[in-house]
């Protein structure tokens, strides 16, 4: 039995790449944050504390695509990319659930 297929990733610069993984940590730390989610303050406190450095190699990461004249975040591309690496899922980590029948 082979292992399931993923979706490739699409085409990125090494700088694109950079910044959908460190754009997923950050979206991962504040999910854990996220009050709606639950747990415990030592588990927030924790993933703040996390946020604070996935934040500055968020920012590392575009001041590099910057400076390397990639002017432009391709959306469409960048987007797919989140797809494949679960960023819906993680995404919704962040939001509120909607309020329960009334």
């Amino acid at each position: 039995m082979q292992p399931p297929e993923f979706a490739p990733l699409p085409a990125l610069t090494r700088a694109e790449g950079e910044f959908i993984d460190r754009y997923l940590q950050v979206l991962d730390q504040v999910g854990r944050i996220n009050p709606a989610n639950g747990g415990d303050t030592y588990d927030a406190l924790r993933a703040a504390q996390a946020l604070a450095s996935h934040s500055a190699a968020l920012r590392d990461a575009l001041a590099l695509m910057h400076e390397r004249g990639e002017a432009r975040i391709h959306t469409a591309t960048l987007t797919r990319a989140l797809r494949v690496l679960d960023g819906e899922r993680r995404s919704g980590r962040v939001t509120i659930p909607p309020a329960p029948p009334s």
